[in-house]
């Protein structure tokens, strides 16, 4: 049986923050995913993803 979810938890859910704050500027932290291609030794292209949070201090240097 499931667990009884009451007003007070929905309500607690729905203020917790979704995403972090930058110490630098104080602006949200979004998360993206950064997709990178990079050539091996036998000629082929492998796709590097990263996970990277961007906020306004750093976003020229990310999609620079």
């Amino acid at each position: 049986m499931a667990k009884q979810q009451s007003f007070a938890d929905k309500a607690a859910k729905a203020n917790m923050k979704k995403y972090q704050d930058c110490e630098k500027c104080g602006g949200t932290l979004t998360p993206i995913l950064m997709i990178s291609s990079e050539k091996q030794p036998n000629g082929a292209y492998k796709f590097r993803h990263n996970r990277i949070r961007v906020c306004k201090c750093n976003e020229k240097t990310v999609y620079a």
